[in-house]
């Protein structure tokens, strides 16, 4: 359902008054703006917005189909943010995304998919009226420093797994469901990579002096975030590093296993190959075998193959096939 969550005014850092959408129009003050909250809107509304902050067809296009990949694209003296979230929901990531419209004297933001609303990043930046008071940048950084911090459970949930499965490979408990399960996890740090990587470029753009309305003040604070991006990249890739080793691990062990096994059947029926052997020779059923007539011949047999298969027994339980 297409949503106008929040329209308000703020003025020197400070809300100021709820604001119809019908009827909002960008700030012309410096450090006054208006900040719109959208869900899922449809093309409707999204047209409304368009007409009252005067957006770029193509953005607008964007926004409404949504799958961008994380972006920055200038527009005039406007610019246009794609990014990714994700939240971890039954072991699986669901991704959903936020488009960031900002230019001066209007912030939209544009939710897609997402069950994270942004009412605690609204309350945290009304909550410091000083660094409010520097307008639209401090919105924009606000809201991406969210959605990056939001990476960080989903990371360390997901590290937690592949421990997990790490350790019932070493132990020798792991089943086909556990190797299922270390392929999904790489694929869904796959896909999590995919959503965070592109944040790199962007906080380096935001940060390039070509890049309008962003306020250079805060090029330490999206530098902080670029480095939060980067350590998330890191771990990621990490723990893919631990899956494929996990995975070779298990690999490994089974064959290690399966060596043993084929061991153990060699040497037995290496054992059982003497019996069968003598036995075989003696059920010919020739008439001139001179070795029938010998009134101890059979204890003999039996005690040469005794001693032969103990020999043998001997040297394959010494080499450890046994």
């Amino acid at each position: 359902m297409s949503t106008v969550i929040n329209c308000v005014a703020y003025a020197e850092g400070k809300r100021r008054a709820e604001v119809d959408l019908g009827e909002a129009c960008p700030a012309e003050t410096d450090g006054n703006f208006i900040w719109v909250g959208l869900h899922e809107p449809d093309k409707e509304l999204l047209r409304t917005v368009q007409q009252r902050f005067n957006l770029h067809d193509l953005a607008i296009e964007d926004a409404l189909l949504a799958h961008q990949r994380p972006k920055l694209e200038v527009y005039g003296d406007s610019v246009f943010i794609a990014l990714r979230t994700a939240q971890l929901v039954d072991k699986k990531i669901q991704f959903g995304e936020t488009h960031i419209f900002a230019g001066r004297g209007f912030v939209v933001t544009v939710r897609h998919g997402s069950t994270t609303a942004y009412r605690e990043v609204r309350s945290r930046c009304e909550a410091v009226p000083k660094m409010l008071a520097m307008g639209e940048s401090f919105v924009v950084y606000s809201i991406i420093d969210f959605i990056v911090d939001n990476y960080f459970p989903v990371l360390h949930e997901l590290e937690a797994e592949a421990d997990a499965l790490e350790e019932e490979v070493f132990a020798h408990r792991s089943d086909p469901t556990d190797v299922e399960r270390i392929y999904d996890v790489r694929h869904e740090l796959l896909l999590l990579r995919r959503a965070v990587q592109p944040l790199q470029e962007v906080c380096n753009r935001i940060m390039r002096y070509d890049v309008p309305l962003i306020d250079h003040a805060m090029n330490d604070y999206f530098r902080d975030i670029q480095d939060h991006v980067i350590r998330v990249v890191e771990g990621i890739d990490n723990l893919r590093d631990l899956l494929n080793s996990a995975l070779e691990a298990n690999l490994l062990l089974v064959s290690l296993a399966q060596n043993q096994v084929t061991k153990k059947l060699t040497g037995w029926a290496a054992i059982l190959s003497i019996p069968l052997a003598i036995a075989s020779i003696y059920g010919m059923n020739f008439k001139w075998m001179p070795e029938l007539e010998l009134p101890y011949g059979y204890p003999a047999v039996m005690m040469v193959m005794l001693a032969l298969c103990g020999f043998l027994f001997y040297r394959f339980r010494r080499a450890g096939w046994l």
